[in-house]
């Protein structure tokens, strides 16, 4: 792996320690209310978890960005970098992690409820700063959503409607 990587704290982290350090400072609940994965509400551990991580790529992505931007507390990476899986990204050398964002239940519980009051609405700020932005260039309104290329599934679509109209 190249020397950039070095400086990403999820460079040659296991996502069984990880998920440690994360369950060691924050404990199920905080993780529960502020992820939404049933593996840390329903009989949490850390077996469980890793094995659910290890087999969902999303999840285990959403993870490593809550890891990186609440708990290394790290600045929100560009447009370029935020595309990159969280292990890809590439840690400007002059960025340190810092102290964990302090999380309570009462704060995610109103961040909770703004969510569902407003769920078309985008989320703007800093991840780590207090706030959960892991949706919020995936909920970000576009003028054409079919050729957003924030939205996934815009390459699917397009392909579709272009067999479509070669079909007719």
């Amino acid at each position: 792996m190249s020397e950039q990587y070095l400086n990403n704290p999820l460079h040659s982290l296991k996502l069984e320690v990880l998920l440690t350090e994360l369950v060691d400072f924050y404990g199920w609940e905080i993780l529960a209310a502020a992820l939404n994965f049933n593996c840390f509400k329903t009989n949490p551990s850390i077996k469980g978890s890793v094995k659910f991580f290890r087999k969902t790529e999303w999840a285990r992505h959403k993870l490593e960005a809550f890891y990186l931007y609440r708990y290394k507390h790290l600045p929100r990476p560009d447009d370029k970098q935020f595309a990159l899986p969280p292990r890809d990204r590439i840690i400007p050398e002059g960025q340190k992690p810092r102290d964990p964002v302090v999380l309570t239940l009462e704060e995610l519980e109103r961040i909770n409820a703004r969510k569902a009051a407003n769920p078309h609405k985008p989320t703007r700020g800093r991840p780590g700063g207090g706030r959960d932005h892991s949706n919020s260039r995936r909920d970000a309104p576009s003028s054409n959503s079919s050729t957003n290329s924030d939205d996934p599934w815009a390459n699917a679509r397009k392909l579709l409607a272009e067999k479509k109209n070669d079909d007719s």
